[in-house]
């Protein structure tokens, strides 16, 4: 390597990771939401009775960060927090008592999909330095 080049290299390194990463983090949301809807059709996640909670998960909502890029994704559904945790012996703010168990359908899905996470990035530094 021509040292006298590595400014330009470096250079052109910096312009690119800023939308690398941002690439990166928009397909691992699409994963997620994917890999949660996939967990919350059924055992060991919740049933799918209408329909209405896992068509609430829409698509990940992407938000701009300095030299990257970040998502949100999320239900819609005020229940959501009762099927992934549960709600044993509790009474809800219209007086209804409830011994629900949890179907855990996110943590799941984010713990699986923390491997491949990391490996995109690797890969995405991979793509932007060469290896």
């Amino acid at each position: 390597m021509d040292l006298d080049d590595l400014p330009d290299r470096l250079e052109q390194a910096a312009d690119s990771v800023g939308p690398e990463v941002n690439r990166v983090v928009q397909k691992q949301a699409r994963l997620l939401r994917a890999m949660i809807r996939f967990n919350a059709s059924g055992r060991p996640g919740p049933n799918i009775i209408t329909g209405d909670y896992f068509d609430s998960w829409g698509p990940a909502q992407p938000f701009a960060v300095p030299d990257g890029g970040g998502a949100t994704l999320g239900t819609t559904q005020p229940y959501g927090r009762r099927l992934e945790f549960g709600f044993w012996d509790m009474t809800d703010s219209i007086g209804r008592h409830f011994f629900q168990p949890p179907y855990a359908h996110v943590e799941p899905a984010v713990s699986e999909l923390s491997a491949e996470y990391e490996d995109a990035f690797k890969a995405a530094l991979d793509r932007i330095f060469g290896s």
